[in-house]
């Protein structure tokens, strides 16, 4: 939680400094989709059953994707190409954690 947490931190600031024009568009698009991977993941785990808690992951997956509007940001030139690909090693490590997660809960999903 803590790479996702960070990832978070880093693409909000990040975000913050596009101009002004793009704050309803790019700036908040991003930092809501970054924040919400981790609010998803936090209350999938403060859900009872295993397929609550996927079902939350999977959507913190979906949200993780939502970033993805980074190459916008790189088309917009208010990011270089070595920042995009930062945020992409990040944004694959959050995703190697989830899957990770996600087959951990399946695993203890279908033992019952």
């Amino acid at each position: 939680m803590e790479k996702v947490r960070e990832f978070k931190k880093e693409v909000s600031a990040e975000a913050r400094k596009f101009p002004s024009e793009e704050k309803f568009r790019l700036t908040d698009q991003l930092i809501r989709s970054s924040r919400s991977i981790n609010a998803l993941l936090s209350e999938g785990h403060g859900r009872f059953t295993y397929a609550d808690q996927l079902h939350f992951c999977v959507q913190a997956r979906g949200s993780l994707a939502e970033t993805n509007h980074l190459i916008d940001t790189l088309d917009e030139t208010y990011i270089n190409t070595e920042k995009l690909n930062y945020y992409k090693q990040k944004g694959k490590e959050i995703e190697k954690f989830l899957n990770g997660y996600m087959n951990y809960l399946r695993k203890l999903r279908d033992k019952k």
